[in-house]
């Protein structure tokens, strides 16, 4: 490479490094107030809380570098461009085209890495975290009960009670459970219940009951079902639990799956790279149609339209795949597809433009 294009691509990384360090230590510092806010440290402790503050982080790292790249471009051009670098280097016979590759060299490499991270990094967060928040959210979490107290939850349906409780092998004694289903009611009594904590072989959180029934009341007809148990394992229904298990899936599983919700799931992880690296190209775009200094706030606010608007679009699209209204082609890549499209109209437009201008 030679020193004028180290030079640009020096102006990038910097502020690069900047940007990301700022955008990871406020979205940390956001997801720790967020998770202290929830109580979280009363059911997993300080430690638990910092890994999934890190998870957490680590997952959005991959929304975070497109961002940081993106800016980064516009911040480091529009510094050359506002000192006038950018004309001087156009005189010196550095072309528009010899800039965007210096560009392309920059934002490939991390492109790669935001690949990376979506495909495989971010499946492993999103396992540990589950791990975590199902551990922490369980409506059956021992250690948060006290004896004596009923606990209800309007969103599940689901009323507890412990009469005893053993906090040194965390044993309760004497439970009623009560759940309403759509079509029936359940209602479980036990003597003993221990929570199992969910492993990388069984996610869902369970109980296991001891010497105990279970009623189940039907709503439509007259027959009730009676069963006694001496050992049960109780599992507890959580709406995230399928979310949680397509995002924490290997990417070579996806593959193999035909269903619409993998397959936008699939795609938007293999999107990553390229959308880092179009953000990329699209910020050059603003620094070449802004070559005057008093158009700066006005580009840095149409800078922020439109990659607001381009992941919005983006979740739109994945959305689209999983309800089956887009097929798997085009899939997520029609967006993709527009804004290459796009980008090459611009490109034709202004060589077109600056050959009239050689002409005159």
């Amino acid at each position: 490479m030679k020193l004028i294009d180290r030079y640009i691509a020096r102006e990038i990384m910097l502020p690069f490094t900047v940007v990301i360090l700022i955008l990871v230590g406020l979205f940390a510092s956001f997801s720790s107030a967020r998770l202290l806010a929830s109580a979280i440290t009363e059911t997993l402790g300080l430690a638990a809380l910092l890994k999934l503050v890190f998870l957490k982080t680590v997952i959005a790292l991959e929304v975070l570098i497109p961002i940081a790249l993106y800016i980064s471009v516009i911040i480091g051009l529009g510094r050359l461009n506002k000192d006038h670098e950018l004309n001087v280097m156009r005189a010196s016979g550095i072309s528009g085209k010899r800039i965007v590759l210096v560009v392309l060299v920059v934002a490939i490499p991390i492109g790669v890495i935001s690949g990376i991270l979506s495909a495989y990094v971010r499946p492993w967060a999103y396992g540990e975290s589950y791990l975590l928040d199902a551990q922490a959210e369980a409506d059956l979490n021992t250690n948060r009960f006290q004896a004596g107290r009923f606990y209800g939850s309007e969103k599940t349906g689901r009323v507890i009670y412990v009469r005893s409780k053993d906090d040194t092998d965390k044993q309760m004694h004497n439970i009623f459970h009560f759940i309403k289903k759509p079509e029936s009611s359940e209602i479980v009594i036990a003597k003993q219940a221990k929570q199992i904590q969910p492993t990388e072989n069984e996610p869902r959180p369970n109980i296991l009951l001891s010497e105990g029934m279970v009623y189940r009341l039907a709503n439509a007809v007259d027959i009730d079902d009676k069963i006694q148990f001496e050992k049960m394992t109780y599992f507890i229904d959580n709406d995230y639990v399928m979310n949680y298990r397509r995002k924490a899936a290997a990417t070579r599983t996806l593959w193999e799956s035909d269903q619409p919700r993998d397959i936008a799931e699939l795609q938007w992880r293999i999107s990553r790279p390229l959308g880092a690296i179009l953000l990329a190209l699209i910020a050059v775009t603003f620094i070449r149609s802004t070559p005057r200094q008093d158009k700066t706030e006005r580009t840095y606010l149409l800078a922020a339209l439109v990659f607001a608007a381009y992941y919005n679009f983006s979740g739109l699209a994945k959305t689209w795949v999983e309800q089956g209204v887009v097929g798997s082609i085009p899939g997520v890549w029609w967006l993709d597809m527009l804004m290459l499209t796009s980008l090459g109209i611009y490109a034709f437009t202004i060589t077109k433009k600056q050959q009239r201008q050689q002409r005159a």
